[in-house]
């Protein structure tokens, strides 16, 4: 089976931003929301995203954003893929793609088997589905370090592809991949010191745990 592909989500610095390049990672996140802790500017992604360049892809995480600035951050970030993390409907993540010829990921927050079902909705709409565990109300949407039931994502064979995100570890990851199959990882919290400071240590042990499981 081959290795699951790595995103390393809530970049902000080029020692993040190198760690995850050491590690093999597929994908850097950059987070393009304001309440985040992760949250980085246009000059920041800008940065970035030239230190990236040819290296790893790139990836723009956005909480229900307009065009406008999304169309800013894919500018400044040169992003490969769009992420949506808020409410938007497979309308929204169609309309996206079509507008700025990019790939779409959907974050779908799953607590229950009835969550996993609603991934169908997004076939011929989004490019991959990223299972993620659903957050208390009023939370932010994502990078809180909680999980869900993996089994209900277990070897899923939808219309899409998909990955896997939420709560995941160093010491837990190796454990998902074997459990559900995923073809890609996302992580964020779980390779930090403190919300939104990224630990190299950490994001090398977890890049390792993958590429053994």
């Amino acid at each position: 089976m081959p290795t699951a592909a790595i995103k390393i989500c809530g970049i902000s610095t080029p020692i993040a931003l190198e760690a995850a390049i050491r590690g093999r990672a597929a994908f850097a996140g950059f987070v393009f929301f304001p309440k985040s802790p992760r949250n980085v500017t246009l000059a920041q992604a800008a940065q970035l995203a030239e230190a990236a360049q040819g290296r790893i892809s790139r990836v723009g995480l956005f909480v229900d954003a307009d065009d406008t600035a999304i169309a800013e951050a894919v500018s400044a970030a040169r992003l490969d893929v769009l992420q949506l993390h808020g409410q938007e409907t497979p309308e929204r993540a169609a309309q996206l793609r079509a507008r700025f010829g990019l790939q779409v990921w959907k974050a779908l927050p799953v607590a229950s088997a009835d969550d996993v079902a609603r991934a169908h909705a997004y076939a011929g709409a989004a490019d991959l589905l990223l299972f993620d565990a659903k957050t208390p109300k009023g939370a932010l949407p994502g990078g809180m370090g909680l999980s869900f039931d993996w089994r209900l994502v277990a070897h899923w064979k939808g219309p899409l592809a998909w990955g896997l995100a939420g709560g995941l570890t160093p010491e837990n990851v190796a454990e998902a991949v074997t459990l559900t199959g995923a073809p890609l990882v996302d992580t964020s919290s779980g390779v930090e010191s403190a919300p939104g400071v990224k630990d190299e240590g950490r994001i090398a042990a977890f890049c390792a745990a993958v590429h053994a499981a």
